[in-house]
């Protein structure tokens, strides 16, 4: 019987034969066309450089946020009037909290044609592009000639009650071994019936319940569509999927449990040889003594863990850090064919669960299969497709799952993009362990930093279950985090040109920072290494004027039938809310903006591009 390492062994042998032979000579075309694309003439007004005569680069770039005659060029009064009114409205708590059941009164009162007409003059028109990919063709290439690119995303989402949420993810998360009560599983990485509704505390990421292979299918379908239009309308645009939309969930569970336990594994021999409380990548553990622990405490005969250690460069140095470690995982499938971890407590290794059926593993080869044709239609249409984070009890198999798809796909030029969300407290470890293997490897890292959008519901998850809370303190804790993360990522942008990161905010001070970094580091935004990207119809005053400075500015762009995108413009308004309450800048300048071009004369101002 397959372990689910074999099956993670098995991602690269179901699909490697085609992997590079039909995309190779089309994707290069794809790019030389990517490098030829032209970049915006900045404005005097908004951008001012000094230059460096005797290296002959430009030193600094400072860009003016305040200018709102740049800002807003792309939007005429009537979009700046409705954004106004939008951004008011969700200042309004009532309006805010009842936003689901005042727009079901909605479309009752005025009935359906006129309640989609409301929502196209209102939120669906600030949040949304329009209904599918056809429709929304008119506004990226609006954006596109003032310098801002698109992450497109089909933003269709089921409305479950919470009831038949908790029921769906229930059936989904837990095996046949689990329901005979078989096998040791750690508290977080089990499913609890409170916690099954995960749209519980989420305001900015959408989710996914799983109902049967065939709704997978059409869900991968859906993100080929998607990948297919970002390629037909840009060339040098970004998709973004999520693991849990292609695939059962308790194998993202199970495979996260395991990999976290072995990192454990890892930091317990760490303790034993004094090395505790160190940076990740600065823990080597002395390759003789680990035998001996691993000898003495049962995990395998000796010629067997001399074995381990036998590969080209693993152990050479006759130290083994958490990369080398965690390369050993592979080879847990020679001492059984059941799925081992290891017992903290005795040190012995043990079955997580004592069977899969034949379904549940066919399951998980479907779900990397489709994992791996999402990653070969964006490397036929010249998309990088963005996966995105979700909880931290999934996280682990999704990171782990995006590397070896990084692994394959990012050989040439970064393909493939990993999020890693700030609020964790692990969060600068995971980036520097990924960004020292692509190191090691050769391939192009790709990551997209958020601060994360889960964090009620891991605090509370986390509390109520009784496992440590994985999110940093505070709001201070996470940008300082995050700032740590970004640094480090440019620091290796500047010293390999390999790495490349979307700085994914609408944190004005963190796109200042950034901006400050890349001068430090003579990073030219014309070399297209370090992106930003925000959600369609907030923060334009951050977005435009860096695409028009000509960095590589993305907006988040969702599009679906306005009935079917309803859950997320109630999480926009919701989100909106505490963005807008928190600051009134955003208003102020488009009250600006409008107060000049009244004054100007311009009461029907277009935009000319």
């Amino acid at each position: 019987m397959l372990s689910v390492f074999r099956v993670i062994m098995r991602f690269s042998e179901i699909v490697w034969e085609t992997r590079f032979v039909d995309t190779r000579q089309e994707v290069g075309d794809k790019e030389q066309q990517i490098d030829e694309c032209a970049v915006v003439k900045v404005p005097v007004e908004l951008i001012s450089q000094t230059k460096n005569v005797t290296d002959n680069h430009v030193d600094k770039i400072t860009i003016d946020f305040d200018n709102t005659e740049e800002a807003y060029k792309s939007k005429d009064n009537i979009e700046l009037l409705r954004s106004l009114l939008v951004f008011k409205l969700c200042t309004f708590d009532f309006l805010v909290d009842k936003n689901k059941e005042l727009m079901d009164l909605s479309k009752k009162v005025f009935g359906q044609r006129m309640f989609e007409k409301l929502m196209k003059m209102t939120f669906y028109g600030q949040f949304v592009a329009g209904e599918d990919h056809n429709s929304i063709k008119p506004l990226i290439q609006r954006n596109q000639a003032f310098g801002v690119g698109a992450v497109l995303d089909y933003s269709v989402e089921e409305d479950l009650t919470q009831e038949e949420a908790q029921s769906k993810e229930m059936d989904s998360c837990v095996s046949e071994a689990e329901k005979e009560n078989a096998g040791r599983r750690e508290k977080k990485y089990k499913a609890y019936r409170q916690f099954g509704d995960r749209r519980g505390g989420v305001i900015s990421a959408r989710t996914y319940f799983y109902a049967d292979e065939a709704k997978c299918d059409n869900q991968m379908e859906t993100f080929i569509n998607c990948i297919k239009a970002s390629g037909g309308s840009s060339v040098d645009g970004f998709s973004a999927i999520k693991m849990t939309a292609l695939g059962r969930p308790h194998f993202l569970l199970q495979f996260s449990e395991v990999l976290v336990k072995w990192r454990q594994f890892f930091n317990l021999l760490a303790a034993q040889q004094g090395k505790s409380g160190m940076a990740a990548l600065e823990q080597k553990l002395e390759l003789e003594q680990l035998k001996e622990s691993l000898t003495k405490l049962g995990v395998g005969a000796k010629d067997d863990i001399d074995n381990w250690f036998t590969g080209e460069k693993l152990g050479s140095s006759g130290t083994i850090d958490l990369l080398d470690w965690n390369s050993l995982i592979n080879d847990t499938t020679k001492i059984s064919n059941l799925l081992m971890v290891p017992n903290l407590q005795t040190g012995q290794l043990e079955p997580l669960l004592i069977k899969f059926t034949a379904e549940e593993e066919r399951q998980m080869k479907r779900m990397l299969q489709r994992v791996d044709v999402l990653a070969k239609h964006a490397m036929e249409n010249g998309v990088r497709l963005m996966v995105d984070a979700e909880q931290t009890y999934f996280q682990p198999a999704i990171s782990r799952l995006t590397l070896e798809m990084q692994r394959k796909f990012n050989r040439e030029k970064p393909i493939i993009f990993n999020t890693y969300q700030c609020y964790l407290k692990e969060a600068y470890d995971n980036i520097t362990v990924d960004v020292e293997l692509s190191r090691r490897e050769g391939w192009y890292f790709g990551a997209k930093l958020v601060r994360g959008a889960y964090m009620y519901q891991e605090r509370d998850r986390a509390k109520e279950i009784g496992y440590e809370d994985p999110i940093n303190p505070d709001y201070e804790a996470t940008n300082r985090m995050y700032h740590k993360c970004l640094e480090y990522v440019l620091e290796e942008i500047e010293h390999s040109r390999k790495a490349n990161i979307m700085v994914a905010t609408h944190n004005e001070d963190t796109v200042k920072y950034t901006l400050e970094k890349m001068n430090e580091m003579s990073l030219s935004p014309t070399e297209n290494k370090v992106y930003f990207g925000q959600l369609l119809g907030m923060c334009d005053q951050i977005s435009f004027p860096l695409g028009q400075a000509g960095f590589p500015v993305y907006k988040y762009v969702p599009y679906g039938p306005v009935n079917e995108v309803i859950p997320y413009l109630s999480r926009r308004a919701q989100e909106n809310r505490g963005f807008m309450k928190g600051s009134q800048r955003e208003r102020s300048l488009l009250w600006k903006e409008l107060k000049r071009r009244l004054l100007s004369g311009q009461i029907f101002y277009a935009p000319v591009y």
